[in-house]
């Protein structure tokens, strides 16, 4: 479990990105936010993999949890765009 927290957090810098490049318009944050909303939405989407497949450690990369933290990271950018008043722009 130790390990896949860890390889959340380190997904979370290639995440991140990936999240904005599937979201339309360009979304007004830096670079540190969006490793952090990256690396979130990795432990969160992990979390939920785990509590659907009961499945907590994998050889090698598991796709379906990566899958998973790019559509939470990318709400996690949605949202803060919300909360934050930032509107995306195109």
């Amino acid at each position: 479990m130790i390990g896949t927290i860890l390889m959340a957090l380190v997904a979370g810098a290639i995440v991140g990105p990936l999240a904005r490049l599937v979201l339309p318009g360009k979304q007004n944050m830096g670079v540190l936010l969006t490793v952090i909303l990256g690396a979130l939405g990795s432990l969160i989407g992990a979390f939920i993999y785990y509590k659907a497949t009961g499945v907590s450690d994998t050889k090698g990369i598991d796709w379906i949890s990566g899958l998973i933290g790019v559509v939470v990271a990318a709400a996690l950018i949605v949202g803060y765009g919300m909360v934050t008043g930032n509107r995306q722009t195109r």
